[in-house]
């Protein structure tokens, strides 16, 4: 299989034909696929983007339009272009890709290039635009075949044939009745396999997945992901046929979920963009650091706590830092563990609890294999058994609280409707280095001195 990633060599071969004439650069062009142009628009001006789409077929440049990340605000390049150009991509796109690029704009830009449309695709782009971006309705396509219950084999092949003049690709046939009432599907394999007198309603499979237009985009992913369709209808409330969410734009749903669980977890804003400067950058985080430093002064405040314990036994500092690290370690595993698998199912109480249990065992054993370690440790290099008792201890308490707090936590704010992901982080890291000061210089102090 052909691979479309753009390497250094490609990008600077581009940027040096975007020295010279347009032929030449066109003839460069030709060379690589619409996607990774759409990765080259990531490190050129916006200027080389318009010269650029000027010079590509309207195909090729709906194409590119359609591969280009949000990051890379394809939108602003839309706007960018001659009336004409622009008209003849956004009519090339998928509606759901052109919906998608429109929805960045703001109301009275939308207007603009929406005048620019025939009716009919300007209608079909407003409808989209009035559904929820992170629904089926947002993510749905208008554009899909149907054929009718009453249809004879022949029939449908015919009306199959004129329906995909108009539309690039599909997988499912979707049946209906004269009202709009979706009955089920039809695979085309069938149709040409069925004896020539057949009828669809004969044909069609009834029992299948679907969806209403505000059905959120994880559940849809997921409902993909379990039945292992190529794409989903979405009806509205009265079981009437609007359009269908296929498995590529599920894809895309998955990669953005995903990028938006790593950054929350790791205390960014999802509202950070990848390819964003320095300002946005630290417009994201340092609230979240700034929050995460009053957290840390709690864990200070039980080190002054026992600052007489920690002057009358130096070594217990040397071990505070393996108990913390330690315990933040594994509530961060639990943590990434739990959160996954509330990303991809609604748990119920009873595996919250299963999931709560397994994580205490966990920390429990790791716990106690990870003290014994250091108990070694400390018996050997400072000869005080007493000491390597308390370390122990404190590692294995101090694993079983960052399992427990690591799945309860975020299984809590997912009851109390507060994503999992968003503070789970500094919530957690709060517990075990708190915990962890608490029990070993709590201990130190009634079991050392």
């Amino acid at each position: 299989m052909q691979s479309f990633d753009l390497d250094r060599t490609d990008v600077s071969k581009i940027k040096s034909a975007l020295n010279g004439d347009d032929e030449q650069l066109k003839v460069i062009l030709s060379e690589y696929h619409a996607s990774e142009i759409a990765i080259l628009f990531e490190s050129i001006n916006k200027d080389d983007r318009q010269r650029i789409i000027n010079l590509l077929d309207i195909e090729i440049a709906s194409e590119v339009f359609s591969e280009m990340h949000e990051e890379a605000h394809p939108e602003e390049l839309l706007l960018q272009l001659h009336p004409d150009k622009r008209t003849e991509i956004v009519e090339e796109l998928d509606y759901d890709d052109a919906t998608d690029i429109i929805s960045q704009l703001e109301e009275h830009e939308q207007t603009e290039i929406l005048k620019e449309l025939s009716e009919d695709d300007a209608s079909s782009i407003r409808n989209l635009l009035s559904y929820d971006e992170e629904t089926a309705g947002g993510l749905m396509n208008t554009e899909f075949i149907k054929i009718q219950l009453g249809l004879t084999k022949k029939d449908a092949i015919d009306e199959i044939i004129r329906q995909s003049e108009e539309i690039e690709e599909f997988y499912t046939i979707f049946v209906i009745d004269e009202d709009n009432v979706f009955h089920g599907i039809v695979s085309l394999k069938d149709i040409i396999k069925a004896k020539g007198n057949v009828k669809i309603t004969e044909l069609v499979k009834a029992e299948v997945a679907w969806v209403t237009a505000d059905t959120d985009q994880e559940e849809v992913a997921r409902l993909i992901s379990q039945y292992n369709i190529t794409s989903i209808p979405v009806l509205d409330h009265n079981m009437k046929l609007l359009g269908r969410v296929t498995f590529d734009d599920v894809i895309d749903v998955l990669q953005e979920e995903n990028t938006e669980d790593i950054l929350k977890i790791s205390g960014v804003s999802e509202d950070e963009e990848l390819s964003g400067n320095w300002i946005e950058a630290v417009k994201s985080r340092l609230p979240w650091l700034i929050l995460n430093l009053g957290t840390a002064f709690m864990a200070s405040a039980v080190i002054r706590h026992f600052d007489p314990t920690i002057k009358l036994f130096p070594l217990l500092s040397s071990y505070m830092v393996i108990i913390a690290g330690m315990g933040g370690n594994a509530a961060t595993q639990a943590l990434a563990v739990t959160v996954r698998r509330i990303s991809l199912n609604d748990l119920t109480d009873n595996q919250a609890y299963r999931t709560v249990l397994k994580e205490f065992t966990v920390g429990l054993i790791n716990g106690a294999v990870t003290g014994l370690i250091v108990f070694f440790v400390a018996y050997f290099l400072d000869a005080n058994l007493m000491l390597g008792l308390v370390i122990f201890a404190s590692m294995t308490g101090n694993l079983i609280i960052a399992g427990v707090t690591g799945a309860g936590i975020p299984l809590i704010l997912k009851r109390l409707g507060i994503d999992p992901a968003i503070a789970s982080s500094i919530i957690i890291t709060t517990f075990t280095d708190v915990f962890g000061f608490l029990l070993l210089l709590g201990l130190a102090s009634k079991l050392l001195l």
